[in-house]
């Protein structure tokens, strides 16, 4: 018996210490005008026996290429569906209009393309695009569809910074995952434990290396994982410099050994090998540092049993293995001492707080359902209607055991303070995700411009996707200005309404050179139900309407015209 007990350690240890060395794929890159997605099914090798199912872009059977834009230029994105299930994709950070934007109305059939366009007005930062269809968001990003998106513009171009892409500019996305017995991805485990960086894994006698020059070089780093949040650093506590976050370059850099980056967030840091050559050079997340309510810190223990007790909660481990080669041509030596030059939002210029709370069906729950401001999230139901132009403070409290990454589409702010106290210094850029902690309260700023439409809302969530898919999301439309109404005067017999009873589709023609501004339907009770402003058609689409009587109200400059509808 001995001798078998000392023959299965002997063979456990060898395997456990024989480490299989993956070296890390630097995505392609897509560049032009017009750019072709093809979202489809795959699958992979991920563990001995069934290969996993997954889901990838183009050529890739997991993740995707990186999608390189310049500011002010227009594109359009062809994002073809052939994953036999209805999908979608945002762009994670970007600032285009709600119908462009990828959230949960836009629904993407199997075997059809959407294609948005836009101008790309969002300054130098790093991106990234995924699904983010209501209730499969994590199942479609968790099973590899997910890519980078990175913005150039003129002003980052002039700092001497790394810059040449899978040479010293380096995308990494981290993840961790579940799967179960059968080797499928399990978007609602809780026991998150496989790390991949860039697809290849990282744990478990798997190491993730990359090959990096003896300069300085550039990481730009995603949290792309379901819940689990990162406390990276380096081996030896070598210091780093953070130099920008999710929309753009920081004033200055920031000298740091640690960086906690939540799930959806993005920070670029700045790494100096000079002198290095030949070293080896490991980016860690120290988890044991995280303190308890953050997923992937130490475990909670509760009555009922740890809901987050993944076996790497709380521990240290290796993430990425730097080794260090020879520098390159022309190589970048030194790190700039200014970055940008931001001036944060006043406060003074805000027009409205709104106040978010963040609550749970039990307070004592690490596993939800969680709450804003104690509703789950509707697709019919619009919790705010913002003014164009809007200038916004936003203040988020939670009241959850459990740290929450708070996203907003639309629009980048700037973090007032955590509890009164003024953000750390690398958070005091521009950023799309805020990390709440349990029991705080954060403040930021931000203004609505550019893109209104009463109708298709963007959304605000929480980046843990479980907890988005269950209902932790609300949604907002920016309402276009009407300056342009001048006359509120009653004027009559300026449009033929036809057919009226109508069924699905209503036509509003007017008799005269009357331009109609706007279209609103209300219902019986007098409460707006449709809202279309600079209408380019004469036909409206009316079939989400329910039987019953209407008044139709037509806006022009002349005055307003109303006129009682019927809907069979």
């Amino acid at each position: 018996m001995r001798h078998f007990i000392l023959f299965t350690l002997t063979i456990f240890w060898t395997s456990a210490g024989a480490q299989v060395q993956n070296w890390i794929v630097i995505p392609d890159t897509l560049v032009g005008p017009e750019i072709n997605l093809n979202l489809h099914q795959d699958s992979i090798q991920f563990f001995p026996g069934s290969k996993s199912y997954s889901l990838a872009f183009n050529q890739y059977n997991y993740l995707g290429p990186t999608i390189l834009l310049n500011r002010n230029d227009d594109v359009i994105l062809n994002v073809n569906n052939q994953i036999n299930d209805t999908t979608n994709v945002h762009w994670h950070g970007l600032h285009v209009s709600p119908e462009n934007d990828g959230g949960p109305h836009t629904m993407v059939m199997n075997g059809e393309t959407w294609s948005p366009s836009f101008t790309v007005m969002n300054e130098a930062g790093t991106f990234w695009y995924h699904p983010h269809f209501h209730g499969k968001t994590g199942l479609h990003v968790l099973k590899g569809a997910a890519g980078f998106i990175i913005v150039r513009d003129d002003e980052e171009a002039i700092l001497e910074l790394p810059r040449k892409y899978g040479i010293d500019d380096f995308p990494i996305v981290v993840q961790s995952v579940q799967y179960d017995s059968l080797n499928q991805c399990m978007p609602l485990g809780m026991q998150d434990s496989t790390i991949f960086v860039n697809g290849s894994r990282a744990n478990y006698g798997f190491e993730a290396n990359l090959n990096v020059p003896a300069q300085v070089i550039r990481l730009r780093l995603l949290n792309g994982s379901g819940e689990r949040t990162f406390n990276f650093g380096l081996s030896n506590n070598i210091p780093f410099s953070i130099i920008a976050s999710e929309a753009g370059l920081l004033n200055q850099p920031v000298e740091s050994t640690r960086i906690r980056i939540s799930p959806g967030e993005r920070y670029e840091i700045l790494i100096d090998l000079n002198n290095m050559e030949d070293q080896e050079i490991v980016l860690m997340s120290y988890a044991s540092e995280l303190p308890v309510g953050i997923q992937g810190g130490p475990t909670m223990e509760m009555e009922t049993g740890p809901p987050m007790d993944s076996p790497i909660n709380g521990i240290d481990f290796d993430v990425l293995h730097l080794h260090v080669g020879s520098p390159t041509t022309d190589p970048v030596l030194t790190i700039p001492a200014l970055l940008n030059d931001l001036v944060p939002i006043p406060t003074s210029d805000a027009d409205v707080t709104r106040s978010i709370v963040m609550s749970a069906e039990s307070m004592m729950s690490m596993d939800g359902p969680f709450y804003f401001n104690g509703e789950s999230f509707d697709m019919d139901v619009i919790n705010y209607e913002i003014p164009i132009n809007n200038t916004e403070i936003w203040e988020v409290t939670n009241l959850t055991m459990v740290a929450h990454p708070f996203h907003i589409h639309d629009v980048s702010f700037f973090i007032i303070d955590r509890d009164g106290n003024p953000a750390p210094l690398h958070e005091q850029g521009l950023k799309d995700v805020v990390f709440v902690y349990p029991q705080e309260t954060v403040r930021f700023i931000t203004k609505f411009e550019d893109f209104a439409d009463s109708l298709t809302p963007y959304v605000y969530h929480c980046h843990i996707l479980m907890h988005e898919d269950a209902g932790m999301m609300g949604q907002f439309v920016v309402m276009p200005d009407v300056v342009d109404l001048v006359s509120e005067e009653r004027v009559d017999n300026v449009f033929d309404i036809y057919p009226n009873p109508f069924e699905d589709v209503i036509v509003v023609k007017a008799k005269t050179d009357n331009i109609l501004l706007q279209l609103e339907i209300l219902d019986a009770s007098g409460k707006l139900v449709y809202t279309q402003f600079n209408p380019t058609s004469e036909s409206f689409e009316t079939a989400f309407l329910s039987p019953g009587f209407y008044t139709l109200r037509m806006r022009t400059k002349e005055g307003v015209s109303n006129k009682k509808i019927i809907k069979k």
